[in-house]
Parts: structure tokens; sequence; C-alpha cells
């Protein structure tokens, strides 16, 4: 499901999150990584998974 909405909304979305409710909602490094590296879903055909060119919209 990450992938379809987008690494960097998701991460967007975590950050507000953990601004206004704390730490509970602090991003894993992972997804930084992740969005750091430009893997943002199937937007870009790269996120947790890889997609074909087929696969993107």
């Amino acid at each position: 499901m990450i992938d379809m909405v987008g690494l960097d909304t998701r991460l967007a979305v975590l950050e507000h999150l953990h601004a206004t409710l704390g730490e509970k909602f602090r991003p894993c490094p992972l997804l930084l990584k992740y969005v750091k590296a430009g893997r943002l879903g199937r937007k870009v055909g790269r996120g947790v998974y890889e997609y074909p060119e087929s696969a993107r919209r």
C-alpha cells in the first residue's frame, strides 16, 4: 500500500504526526533511507518493490 500512495507522501504524513503527536509516529530509518535514495513507489518504478514500466501509473 505504501508504494501505491508514495513513500514521500507517507513520510510527510508521519513527520507531521511526529511533530504534533510525539514519538509514537517517528518515521522509521528505512523509510527515510528509501526516500533519500529516490525510491518513492510505483510512480517512479521503485519503492519497497521494483515495478516494470508497464506497472507505473
